[in-house]
């Protein structure tokens, strides 16, 4: 019988307490930097983290003046990972973002021999500013690089570093000059995260902070390694078949075409969420359920991250729009329809 010494101290669900402990200590490290700049929206900041446990990417939209490329910025400043921006524009091309072979003449031999230029999305953390603010073309640049977290150019495949990350931000209320995300590439983000005005007394703190002479500083507080490290332990966190089973009805419920789905889904919906969904709304929980403390995830977990796991998923048809229906109300209508299970672990 091992001493008390060598006793390992494990959760009633078998993930050990030293590992749930690590991944909330590194959560705290974070936040104790980031709201040292950014004031308030502390939902916002833990889908963020969220997103980045579980080793997903997120999409950021909200109103210009609310910090959105702020947040991202001073995340990049706190992690010690390679971090770089691009900023969409109308012009910009698929090879300002993966990169371009150029033909190079060796001065000593006169030898030319194409060599790879490697673009912006070579890094850990990508921030693509105002991403709808570029055509499709240049959108779907983005699309290999965050699935398979590789990029082709010519005949060759460069694999990009791990961890890699991207946090896109959109501008939901200026049309004109603007490209919708396509549906293929906005369902490669785990999470559409709404980013809204502050509280008063937090725009108050804010509007105080940034006018005076004090500059905030942050610190680099978790490395590479790090972070690699807890997408590894929220992929060891448990759940049981009920709670998967629950995350996975509230995707199929939203699909039209599902022979079981309520009448609201079949007149309003034109696209469902797919597979992706579960398997984001599973992965987050357990990422939430970490940070919670818990070892294992609860219908609860799932419930929380409904709204920014389908909010871009679900399509509302020309009928939902005639009566001002939108995805987040048909999400709401869901969470009230498909019940969960008694016993959720």
């Amino acid at each position: 019988m091992p001493s008390t010494d060598d006793t390992v101290a494990v959760s009633e669900d078998g993930l050990e307490k030293g590992r749930i402990e690590q991944i909330q200590g590194g959560r705290d490290k974070i936040l104790h930097e980031v709201r040292k700049v950014i004031v308030g929206q502390d939902e916002v900041l833990d889908q963020v983290l969220i997103t980045l446990f579980a080793g997903g990417h997120c999409l950021i939209t909200g109103v210009p003046g609310l910090a959105k490329t702020l947040l991202v910025n001073t995340l990049a400043e706190i992690l010690d990972l390679e971090f770089k921006r691009i900023q969409f524009t109308p012009d910009l091309m698929p090879a300002d973002i993966t990169g371009t072979e150029l033909l190079e003449e060796d001065k000593a031999t006169g030898q030319r021999s194409l060599t790879f230029i490697q673009g912006p999305i070579f890094t850990n953390i990508l921030l693509a500013d105002e991403i709808n603010r570029t055509p499709p073309k240049t959108q779907a640049a983005l699309l290999e690089a965050m699935q398979e977290h590789h990029v082709t150019a010519g005949r060759r495949t460069y694999q990009l570093s791990e961890p890699f990350f991207v946090l896109a931000t959109q501008n939901p209320i200026e049309l004109e000059g603007t490209y919708p995300l396509p549906e293929a590439q906005l369902d490669r983000f785990m999470f559409n995260i709404n980013i809204d005005y502050l509280k008063e007394e937090d725009e108050v703190a804010v509007a105080t902070t940034t006018t005076s002479a004090t500059i905030a500083s942050v610190e680099k507080v978790l490395s590479g390694d790090d972070v690699r490290g807890y997408q590894k332990i929220v992929r060891e966190v448990l759940i049981s078949e009920q709670v998967a089973r629950y995350a996975v009805r509230l995707a199929t419920m939203s699909r039209p075409t599902h022979a079981d789905a309520p009448d609201y889904i079949k007149n309003w919906v034109t696209w469902g969420a797919g597979l992706r969904a579960s398997q984001y709304l599973i992965l987050g929980g357990k990422a939430r359920a970490l940070l919670d403390g818990r070892g294992h995830v609860a219908c609860e977990d799932i419930r929380a991250l409904a709204y920014p796991v389908l909010r871009h998923r679900i399509l509302t048809n020309f009928y939902a729009d005639a009566e001002k229906i939108t995805s987040e109300d048909i999400i709401g209508r869901l969470l009230e329809a498909v019940p969960a299970p008694q016993s959720d672990m």
